[in-house]
């Protein structure tokens, strides 16, 4: 009993309250994705910066598969180029698909694991947690580019608190 004593109380967030969090910026970038027009969404850039759906592609080639390989442990390819059609709405149709999955898979990862090393997508090291925390980060950092863009198209991005 004092093991796991200890263990709660060295925890600061539950694995269920970092999905939570984690899918309210999920949340948060799909009505990113939602507020660009079609032509922008596709061929906007500013700075040589990369357009915002080959942001979303990264992303998409990162969340799904990458929660999949955690909790399977079967190394998952990287793969940042989906087919589109340059249709916004199969990029939507694809985040939700993988918001399902990360939800799936993500139940199948036991909280002991988060303090594992791995080696994700067999070439990146660190801890589950750390790759997760990877995964949040890098999309954040993704929808703020494409917060730039909004505002450089003259649209009001979604607020950013609201997740």
């Amino acid at each position: 009993m004092e093991s796991t004593t200890s263990t709660l109380l060295e925890q600061v967030i539950t694995p269920s309250d970092l999905l939570t969090h984690w899918q309210g910026h999920r949340g948060l970038t799909r009505r990113t994705i939602e507020a660009f027009p079609e032509e922008a969404f596709f061929n906007y850039s500013i700075g040589g910066m990369r357009t915002f759906a080959d942001m979303v592609m990264e992303l998409l080639g990162i969340a799904a598969p990458g929660i999949k390989e955690i909790a399977t442990g079967e190394i998952q390819e990287l793969i940042e180029k989906v087919d589109h059609g340059n249709k916004k709405a199969k990029i939507l149709e694809l985040w939700d698909k993988a918001t399902d999955e990360i939800n799936t898979y993500w139940a199948q990862i036991k909280p002991e694991q988060f303090q594992q090393n791995i080696k994700i997508f067999g070439q990146f090291e660190g801890t589950v947690w750390s790759s997760i925390f990877y995964f949040i980060d890098n999309e954040i950092h993704h929808r703020g580019q494409a917060y730039v863009y909004l505002r450089a198209l003259g649209i009001e991005p979604p607020y950013f608190y609201e997740r």
